[in-house]
């Protein structure tokens, strides 16, 4: 990671967290289009159940919070890309370790579904919440209950807040079992690479690297040190990472691991434009290839580097983006975990052997007239060149960008400083 200001760090990881969210957004319409809203659901719920599980216990074991009380289940909400700070605008009272309440003061994920009628509110406030809120609970407390006091569909229409709920933890009720979906995805390389480390050049002092004691209702990134916010950043792109493979995962089940390649491919193009535009956005980079190698150094397609091994190099330094005058960038992916997993359902494994027009959505999002040629690559595993014809055409957005624009999330602007 390129080091940064302790602020810019801090909009960083929450733009990294709703980009987690779209990664989402950017998979449900190719479920729709295949399986028909109730297969989307059943999707959708092995995806949540068998992701969030295992990075909600990396979160605590990084900063420090683990406990079986209800804090801990509102601490990892918080820091869950499920729920990204203020786009899902939760709201906690914690009364005793016990129990817990929320209310959502703006849920995202409702407006996003709202236009497409009740039926599909219906579906993720009810059948895919229940099951999954569940099982992220259970990651702290087997005996965690998340219940509803009201929820959408929203009567009257304008209801607010959007929704109410409690967390109580039961001791006398059956423990939810751990689901088999995170059991699973917890044998993957993703899940057992070590937590992220805090990198010793950036400061620790100027902020707090761990997120013990009370809950804090309005939890601003800025409380951690420099040095916590970029192993954040990087756990966070892990969770992304490990929400694919087991969105994934859940399709090879339904359609053979070739069609979950082929879904994952079109998952990735869609997120990867998308956020690349939100970060080119906030990190107010020049639409250039200097300014497309800030974007491509931070992106959550290409981190962490611990899992996915990519390199971004100019035409003229080792340092992408030093200095003027890039004509050329190169993106390379070395040997690494991310190629590695067994059935090829990650990410960069895809953007290798199957499609990478994924790195096309992101340069076009930062440089219109950017071209992606894959190279000849030894010894990387593969090599893509970037260049800019200013004298052709735009390129076109792709159809799966387009569609991933459909969420709010990807126009949406913060409000409160990070």
């Amino acid at each position: 990671m390129t080091v940064r200001s302790h602020r810019e760090l801090a909009e960083l990881v929450r733009e990294l967290l709703l980009a987690g969210h779209l990664i989402d957004r950017s998979g449900m319409p190719h479920l729709i289009e295949r399986y028909g809203r109730d297969g989307m659901a059943e999707v959708a719920i092995a995806e949540w159940m068998g992701a969030s599980p295992v990075y909600s216990r990396r979160m605590q074991q990084l900063l420090d919070f683990e406990s079986s009380e209800v804090a801990t289940i509102c601490k990892n909400i918080q820091l869950d890309i499920g729920a990204p700070l203020e786009f899902l605008d939760f709201r906690f009272t914690v009364h005793h370790e016990q129990f817990a309440e929320f209310q959502l003061a703006h849920c995202g994920a409702l407006m996003d579904v709202e236009p497409m009628g009740e039926d599909y509110v219906f579906t993720m406030c009810h059948t895919i919440e229940d099951p999954t809120f569940d099982a992220t609970a259970a990651a702290t407390n087997p005996r965690a209950q998340i219940r509803p006091l009201h929820r959408p569909p929203r009567d009257p229409a304008d209801r607010h807040p959007h929704c109410h709920w409690t967390i109580t933890v039961e001791p006398e009720a059956d423990p939810f079992p751990y689901p088999s979906e995170a059991t699973r995805l917890g044998r993957s390389r993703a899940a057992q690479l070590p937590l992220a480390e805090r990198p010793s050049d950036l400061s620790a002092e100027d902020g707090v690297d761990n997120y013990r004691g009370p809950v804090e209702p309005d939890l601003r990134l800025s409380r951690f040190s420099s040095a916590t916010l970029a192993a954040i950043a990087d756990e966070v792109n892990l969770q992304g990472h490990l929400l694919a493979r087991s969105y994934m995962l859940a399709v090879a089940d339904r359609s053979g691991v070739e069609e979950a390649r082929t879904v994952g491919g079109r998952q990735a193009c869609g997120v990867a434009g998308v956020v690349a535009k939100r970060l080119a956005r906030a990190l107010g980079v020049t639409p250039d290839l200097v300014g497309l190698a800030e974007v491509l150094s931070v992106h959550p397609l290409l981190n962490p580097r611990t899992y996915a091994a990519f390199s971004v190099y100019s035409d003229h330094s080792t340092d992408a983006g030093a200095g003027d005058g890039v004509h050329e960038l190169s993106v390379t992916i070395d040997a690494c975990p991310a190629l590695d997993e067994e059935d090829g359902l990650s990410w960069p494994s895809i953007l290798v052997d199957v499609d990478d027009r994924a790195l096309t959505a992101i340069a076009a999002a930062v440089v219109p007239h950017s071209r992606v040629t894959r190279a000849d690559s030894d010894p990387p595993v593969a090599r893509w060149v970037i260049s800019v014809d200013p004298d052709g055409e735009a390129a076109r957005q792709f159809d799966e960008v387009t569609l991933t624009e459909f969420s709010t999330g990807a126009n949406f602007a913060f409000s409160r400083p990070a």
